[in-house]
């Protein structure tokens, strides 16, 4: 069965998309946790973190340099937050690797 991402990834179901290249795509979160909420998500299924294997590596700086990209073309200038949930105890609730993308609010230390 697919996740929810593949399906969006294969435009079974509409999202509203950032970006997208032949790596990832970048979605608003249907439930986002600050004004601005971006999932940037591998095209290639890794269904979390400790799953990603050496052969990886290129996907997963691809993200970082994404997210980059997508907080200076919205212009985040204040400051943004990364995060990527591995396993049910981090709250994963999606099976594929994704990684967060929050900004335009005030982010607390230590986060919940």
């Amino acid at each position: 069965m697919k996740t929810i991402f593949q399906r969006i990834i294969d435009r079974e179901i509409p999202a509203k998309i950032e970006h997208e290249d032949d790596l990832c795509v970048v979605l608003h979160d249907i439930q986002p946790q600050a004004p601005v909420h971006l999932l940037i998500v591998p095209k290639k299924l890794i269904p979390r973190l400790s799953a990603a294997t050496p052969a990886d590596e290129p996907i997963l700086g691809h993200l970082l340099s994404v997210a980059n990209v997508v907080a200076k073309k919205l212009n985040l200038a204040a400051g943004f937050r990364l995060v990527i949930n591995n396993g049910p105890h981090a709250c994963e609730s999606v099976p594929h690797l994704h990684v967060h993308l929050l900004a335009q609010r005030q982010m607390t230390w230590p986060p919940g």
